[in-house]
């Protein structure tokens, strides 16, 4: 029998972020996305929060809480609850970081994690994404070619979270018939960053592209080293994470969309009684809880450390067209303030589809 039920420290966590996020989020999304910039301040004090530290073990100067990919997802939908925008940007150095935990060797850890550690906001950044038609994560146009004991990456990345501050990069790359990931300082010679990006959605997290000509890399900047790594599985919990943001994003527009509709009277009644408003807020209901069964299921499959290939993908997927589903519809629910950018329900359904074809669009 599947078994759900939260841990105490899971339930703790859990508590924790939902007071971050009403606090810290919220409250400063619509200023930030309109701004299309996030401050200083916001990146210190959600650094202080401890989220990258916490899972880096003590002798690297974390504070060595077991690594939980579950306990990772629970975070997570409080965090896209508050604002999906601001979630990513609290956590994108964690995507570098954690990466290392896993399947980094001892040197790499030593002289990339104490940089997470300190009182200040230290980024690194995870680059996947590119723009070429048809992207699929696990065949990227993107490649690192043998050139004398390390190698040479040639390609283009878009979409590269606070590229514009990340110290490191941490690179997927195809080398020949297997997936590699490499860890590119941001000085590199032959690298080139981009303009900071203009997106439908997410508009106030800074994103860059990455042109890789030539850039060389040594042995030791692969990630795993001499073994290389388990690229599929950091692609698996990006895939996981970005499930769980969206499901708390979805249980957003079905919190506003709820007392609006009790509020809103039209021919003499609350919309809330009518039953094409009813329903739609039901079925809203449904799919939240069903994007969360799978993105919980894909993340016990990752705690378990099996292949959580396929669970994650149907999770990604699944979830990101129901939450664009959701979001129009609560766009719907509110009518014509359903587009006025004096409700949050418009920018969260820009957030939504942004965040849906991050990894190309589903049709595909």
């Amino acid at each position: 029998m599947i078994d759900f039920s939260l841990t105490e420290e899971q339930s703790s966590a859990r508590e924790a972020m939902q007071g971050f996020a009403a606090d810290l989020l919220r409250p400063n999304a619509r200023e930030y996305d309109e701004a299309s910039a996030i401050p200083e301040s916001f990146f210190q004090q959600s650094w202080e929060l401890g989220l990258t530290a916490t899972q880096i073990p003590e002798q690297f100067g974390g504070y060595g809480a077991d690594r939980s990919p579950m306990t990772n997802a629970v975070v997570l939908e409080e965090l896209g609850y508050g604002d999906a925008t601001l979630a990513i940007a609290a956590l994108a150095p964690s995507l570098f970081a954690n990466a290392l935990i896993d399947q980094g060797t001892d040197e790499q850890k030593q002289r990339f994690l104490p940089d997470f550690c300190g009182e200040k906001f230290h980024a690194g950044s995870l680059a996947i994404n590119e723009s070429t038609p048809g992207f699929d994560a696990f065949a990227p146009k993107t490649t690192a070619e043998p050139k004398g004991s390390g190698f040479a990456l040639h390609g283009e990345k878009t979409y590269v979270p606070l590229g514009d501050s990340a110290a490191n990069f941490l690179v997927v790359a195809r080398a020949g018939d297997k997936l590699d990931a490499f860890l590119v300082p941001r000085d590199a010679a032959g690298l080139t960053i981009t303009e900071v990006e203009k997106n439908l959605g997410l508009k106030a997290l800074p994103t860059t592209g990455l042109r890789l000509d030539g850039v060389e890399v040594d042995a030791g900047q692969r990630l795993g080293g001499a073994n290389g790594s388990d690229v599929a599985r950091i692609i698996n919990q990006s895939r996981v994470g970005i499930a769980a943001i969206l499901t708390g994003l979805s249980r957003a527009v079905l919190d506003y969309c709820v007392p609006y509709s009790k509020e809103r009277v039209a021919f003499d009644e609350p919309i809330a009684r009518k039953q094409s408003i009813a329903f739609r807020l039901a079925e809203m209901h449904i799919e939240i809880e069903s994007s969360r069964w799978l993105t919980w299921k894909a993340a016990t499959e990752l705690e378990a450390g099996t292949d959580a290939t396929r669970s994650s993908t149907l999770a990604k997927r699944y979830v990101g067209e129901k939450s664009m589903w959701i979001a129009d519809n609560g766009v719907q629910v509110l009518g014509g303030h359903g587009f006025i950018r004096e409700h949050p329900v418009e920018m969260w359904y820009r957030n939504a589809r942004t965040l849906g074809v991050l990894e190309g669009t589903a049709s595909v």
